[in-house]
């Protein structure tokens, strides 16, 4: 019945637009009305076809002529209604004709759409479900031929490949269906934008974006889809548990880094891992698999925060204690933490120890009252050896003394949703995804004497007693053996593959405790100024952080005489406001920013990366089976550059690479991560311009002193030689001081990458090599003639 409304209004709506083509309103507003409803079509799934997706141009013309007819409100007051009385008139007077559009058209379009839209979603899940239980029943069948069979070879190679095809099938088929609902998703929110502000009269978008949170498509869970997929990819692979590591040496290189991923590439970067890493299931059976798992850890710390800002500072040494519990609801077994930050060009390394105590003991830790001796006591009569008890005595005693003398209480909690990627004892490669991160203030209730130490989930939280981070935070732990030792290719791609945005020592319990608490922190992180945050910051009311951008002229003008860059904030984060993944107030990449991370082709090549390099990789495509998985964002459809001119170099550019156009600030994108140095490389740095400085000055005194004490019938030649020295000294120095403050202002920002020229030092080191041989060249022709001359003058003697 929705869908007949729908069609019946077809007509309406092709005639009115002409009767309203002319209306003031829309023609102010013609360039970009259909802006995202081109963007819709443009995206449809060539498997799909038109038919499933949403409307938009439909709902769109029916919006026009309900903005044409400036409908009056609804009487709000008025309870009674009469079946005799006329239409009312609308804003202008003008009494309605029944048979136009009227409000309900819309709303009986948008029911009807978002029932299409639902039931197309759930009849694609059903079919992927049914493609993975065939490609079950394929790899059990499988697993029995091969056990059969085990020393025949009966062509289970070729059912194996036949296997992982179907498996990427249906991945890229579960990536298209999530990027279908996305779109749908995203066009819901824009088309009821439309309609709120240009029939202000009968406001709806409320109501409907709750509606679609609450339909199966929007909220459903499908992420079984994943587990399953990646159990699949597991057989295929043979994955085999590690063996745990006993080298009592430990010679290995760990490395932990964090990136952020927008929400619409979850999914594929899920995909991109599990096809390399399987996933840790939580639950059991079928209908409790889950790829995640809710996790939860309150931060402890005091009134002054001094362990949030000792880690704010990383000084040496710098704490942070949580107690961590999984799953939903009241926890029943909890893990208290100890993080200890090292600086690792000490040759040290940080380092993370934990405990495990029941939920009703936890008040005992925090109260400095736990039974220490007779826990270690009960280890040792449970088989624990007495060097491990010796070591949990040690760790507990340490915790709960710091808790006691440093007044440590709950201050905040974090709260995701944790996948976790790994192969069991094989800590080579360790990835884990947070997502629907938030942060929860453990300040301002009711501590009931110190019973309660963490807020009741069933508790309604305050607006500036919650955060909700925008974007999902992925976590790569590298465990690599030898100095030389390169992480696997799989996990290069996905550092090139622009989904991932490197955010230099990112911390869950930093971010929450800035937000949370802005009147008491001294100092806030570099990354609280992306734009990519400022919404969720500000509906927190953490607002007193952030750079004001409603500022006068006059303000502006004072804020640029004090700041370089007056979009984020004083101190350090004027020195990385590069690392910013989005951009600050004032420069808004969010469309537009790619992914960028020390792992980036063009950094492991000790290149600078420019904007044109993040063109390229944006446009890098992986082939999946038959299908072709886009990696990167859609940045356009225009060549706006091509990869023979990004090969053009000028001749200055080739000499001198720091020297180029492209090596500027307006074309330089640094990577999201920053080059660790030490305190003498500042020094090395000043000692190498002094350095060359010291041989260009030698030059100069050189080709002075042949200028001054050249003999007078040697003149004409000694002036040639000194006045050719003269302009390389000259070249020494002036390359020594660009030089200098090229690499002062890379160590400053600590750029990753190479901060030497390859180049420079060989051509001016020719030109003097050049130089000289000349002149050694014709010292020796002089000669020559000299003793010819000299031979000469005897014979005719």
């Amino acid at each position: 019945e929705a869908s007949s409304s729908c069609n019946r209004f077809l007509f309406y709506f092709h005639h009115s637009f002409q009767i309203h083509h002319h209306n003031q309103q829309y023609n102010n507003r013609k360039k970009t009305k259909m802006k995202y409803g081109q963007h819709l079509t443009d995206n449809i799934a060539p498997e799909y076809g038109p038919e499933p997706y949403l409307n938009y141009r439909h709902l769109d013309g029916i919006i026009r002529i309900l903005s044409g007819k400036n409908l009056a409100s609804v009487d709000q007051d008025n309870r009674q209604v009469s079946l005799t009385t006329p239409a009312p008139t609308n804003a202008k007077g003008v009494l309605l004709d029944e048979a136009t559009v009227t409000e309900e058209a819309f709303f009986s379009c948008m029911e009807s759409e978002l029932t299409k839209v639902e039931s197309f979603t759930l009849r694609k899940v059903t079919e992927l479900r049914n493609l993975i239980n065939d490609t079950d029943n394929k790899l059990r069948d499988l697993r029995t031929t091969a056990n059969d069979n085990s020393n025949e070879d009966s062509g289970d190679e070729g059912i194996a490949k036949e296997l992982l095809t179907q498996a990427d099938d249906i991945a890229v088929k579960f990536l298209t269906l999530e990027k279908y609902v996305n779109i749908n998703f995203m066009g819901f929110h824009k088309i009821l934008k439309k309609h709120d502000k240009y029939c202000p009269a009968n406001p709806c978008k409320m109501f409907y974006v709750n509606r679609m949170h609450s339909q199966a498509w929007v909220r459903g869970d499908y992420s079984d889809v994943v587990v399953r997929l990646s159990a699949i990819y597991s057989a295929l692979r043979n994955d085999q548990v590690g063996e745990e590591n006993t080298d009592p040496s430990q010679n290995f290189i760990r490395s932990t880094t964090k990136y952020w991923i927008k929400t619409e590439h979850v999914s594929k970067v899920k995909y991109a891992v599990l096809k390399h890493l399987p996933v840790f299931v939580f639950g059991k059976g079928n209908e409790a698999e889950s790829d995640s798992q809710l996790t939860n850890s309150v931060y402890l710390d005091n009134d002054q925060l001094e362990l949030y800002h000792g880690r704010l500072d990383k000084g040496p040494g710098a704490l942070a204690l949580r107690l961590r519990w999984y799953g939903p609801g009241f926890p029943k077994v909890v893990f208290p933490e100890r993080k200890t930050h090292r600086d690792k060009w000490t040759g040290e390394i940080s380092v993370k120890e934990r405990f495990m105590v029941k939920e009703k003991e936890i008040q005992q830790i925090l109260n400095n009252t736990y039974p220490i001796e007779v826990k270690k006591q009960e280890m040792l009569s449970k088989g624990a050896s007495q060097e491990e008890a010796d070591e949990w005595e040690c760790l507990v005693r340490e915790i709960t003394q710091v808790i006691s003398s440093k007044q440590l209480v709950p201050t905040v909690r974090t709260q995701y949703m944790r996948t976790a990627f790994q192969i069991p004892f094989d800590a080579t490669v360790r990835i884990s995804l947070d997502t629907n991160l938030c942060m929860i203030s453990e300040r301002g209730y009711d501590l009931k004497d110190s019973s309660v130490w963490h807020r009741d989930p069933n508790m309604t939280l305050a607006h500036n007693e919650i955060t909700r981070f925008p974007h999902a935070v992925l976590e790569i732990k590298l465990e690599l053996k030898g100095e030389d030792a390169m992480p696997p290719k799989w996990v290069s791609d996905l550092h090139n593959s622009g989904m991932l945005y490197e955010v230099h020592k990112f911390s869950k319990f930093i971010h929450g405790c800035a937000v949370m608490f802005p009147e008491n922190v001294r100092s806030v992180p570099y990354w609280v100024d992306d734009i990519s945050l400022r919404q969720s910051i500000l509906a927190t009311g953490g607002g007193r952080i952030l750079v004001r951008t409603d500022m006068t002229e006059k303000e502006k003008q004072k804020v640029k005489l004090k700041l370089k860059n007056p979009n984020v904030g004083p101190g350090a984060n004027q020195v990385y406001d590069h690392l910013l993944p989005f951009g600050d107030a004032g420069n808004d990449r969010r469309k537009t920013a790619t992914g960028r991370t020390r792992g980036s082709k063009s950094v492991t090549l000790g290149n600078t990366i420019t904007q044109k390099d993040l063109h390229r990789d944006s446009k890098s495509n992986v082939s999946v089976g038959n299908y072709l998985v886009r990696y990167g964002n859609d940045l356009g459809d225009g060549n706006e550059y091509d990869d023979e001119e990004e090969a053009d170099e000028s001749c200055i550019d080739w000499l001198f690479p720091f020297c180029s156009p492209q090596n500027t600030s307006l074309a330089v994108v640094a990577p999201t991560s920053v080059q660790k140095i030490e305190p003498k490389v500042f020094f090395a740095n000043e000692r190498t311009f002094l350095h060359w400085l010291h041989a260009g000055v030698t030059l100069y005194t050189i080709s002075a002193g042949i200028l001054v004490f050249a003999s007078v019938e040697n003149a004409k030649w000694a002036h040639w030689y000194a006045m050719s020295l003269l302009p390389i000294a000259l070249g020494f120095c002036m390359y020594a001081l660009h030089v200098f403050l090229w690499r002062a202002d890379r160590i400053k920002t600590r750029v990753p990458g190479r901060w030497d020229d390859p180049r420079g030092p060989y051509i001016l080191g020719s030109c003097v090599v050049l130089v000289l041989s000349i002149n050694f060249v014709a010292k020796l022709m002089q000669i020559w003639n000299y003793e010819s001359t000299a031979l000469d003058l005897d014979l005719d003697l």
